[in-house]
């Protein structure tokens, strides 16, 4: 990903700069609303979006002060409306009116809307030439070719928010891609990661959301502990970066102080380090291309006795080998794998599945549906309902 040099946000101390956030009631969301609330000197909110979380939204909304506020379920605007009756805040409601507030103009919109649901609206905002600070990794998982198309034709900066591409992002800000040997993804490992076959088998979701260094998502957590979010960002990392994924390795850091690695030609390797705190790469979106001031714990190399970094073993995770092997295929295979990816993790929360039946369905659906190069929105939607079909109905046959 190269940085348009001709994209400059605003710098004045007497101009601040405008930003949106997408799913602002998520734990991304609530970390960025967190950052604009100590910084409300430098920043003006233009909007805010949720799909359900009336009570929260109405908090952040009455601290950040948006233009406007959006709300996914149609039902919650009344109660969201009588909320803010006392502010000039506009209120929308419904799936459209997402769509409405990504396109409103803004210096910086987050993208911070879990799943593939994240999509449209990301889009939408990407069109109207807003800087995007992307921190779901699915819109690139389910239509890549196209959300890139979408970023050069309206000439704009996909900033990633995910801690591991913000690393590779920081280190590769000279665009020196052609002097890069590998790029090395950390993971932690998740919760399961001393674990036996055995006992992931039996693992419950309260067991799979307890991440050891992260505050995560329910989605985003048992994803972590599958590995399967490694693996999506596997995929996120062969879009952002001019690489070839051949190039993109992953390895097992449990410690979550090395973020990312990139490795040149010369021998030298550059790592970033980091306490494992979102807000610290959603404030260097915010800053772009400066920093800002994070409150977040810092490291005292005193008292760091142990980094440690292994193998990670694709028999206990496949969901690692099933992504590297939909990125390999093509065909809209990504697509696949996030579609039955979520539907097998919403069936797992619901405990109608085993632990380990989440990669099992996946592999299952990858086998039965037949992919297509995605080249458009309607591309992506098509495939992704006949995936969520086969899943589901993988789903109610499993035993």
């Amino acid at each position: 990903m190269t940085i348009n040099d001709s994209i400059k946000l605003p710098q004045s101390e007497n101009k601040l700069r405008t930003v949106s956030i997408l799913g602002s009631t998520g734990s991304i969301g609530r970390s960025t609303v967190d950052l604009l609330a100590s910084n409300m000197d430098q920043y003006k909110v233009v909007a805010l979006t949720a799909q359900t979380n009336t009570k929260l939204l109405v908090e952040q909304a009455r601290i950040l002060e948006p233009e406007i506020v959006a709300i996914g379920d149609s039902k919650q605007e009344n109660e969201l409306r009588a909320a803010l009756s006392d502010t000039s805040v506009e209120i929308v409601s419904g799936e459209k009116s997402i769509i409405e507030a990504a396109e409103r103009s803004a210096d910086l919109v987050v993208s911070a809307i879990v799943g593939s649901a994240g999509l449209r609206p990301t889009l939408s905002a990407i069109r109207q030439g807003n800087i995007v600070a992307l921190a779901n990794k699915e819109c690139l998982v389910c239509a890549g070719d196209v959300v890139m198309d979408e970023v050069k034709n309206s000439q704009t900066v996909l900033l990633p928010i995910d801690s591991e591409h913000n690393a590779i992002f920081q280190i590769l800000s000279e665009n020196n891609f052609t002097e890069v040997e590998r790029v090395i993804l950390t993971a932690s490992g998740g919760p399961f990661l001393g674990w036996t076959e055995d006992e992931m088998a039996n693992a419950t979701p309260n067991q799979a959301m307890s991440h050891p260094n992260w505050n995560m998502g329910q989605k985003i957590s048992i994803d972590s502990a599958t590995l399967m979010n490694k693996g999506l960002e596997l995929i996120e990392a062969a879009y952002l970066f001019p690489i070839f994924h051949e190039k993109i390795d992953i390895v097992i850091h449990p410690q979550s102080v090395v973020h990312s690695m990139v490795a040149y030609i010369d021998g030298s390797i550059l790592s970033h380090m980091g306490t494992p705190d979102m807000r610290t790469p959603i404030s260097y979106t915010l800053a772009w291309p400066n920093r800002m001031t994070v409150p977040s714990e810092r490291i005292d190399f005193s008292k760091l006795r142990d980094l440690t970094f292994e193998e990670p073993n694709i028999n206990k995770f496949p969901s690692l080998k099933l992504a590297r092997d939909a990125l390999s295929r093509g065909n809209g295979s990504t697509a696949i794998l996030n579609a039955a990816n979520e539907i097998a993790v919403e069936n797992f929360i619901n405990k109608r599945i085993g632990f380990l039946d989440i990669a099992s369905i996946v592999d299952a659906t990858l086998t039965k549906v037949t992919g297509y190069p995605i080249k458009s929105l309607e591309d992506f939607e098509e495939l992704d309902r006949e995936s969520r079909a086969t899943t589901f109905n993988l789903v109610e046959s499993w035993s």
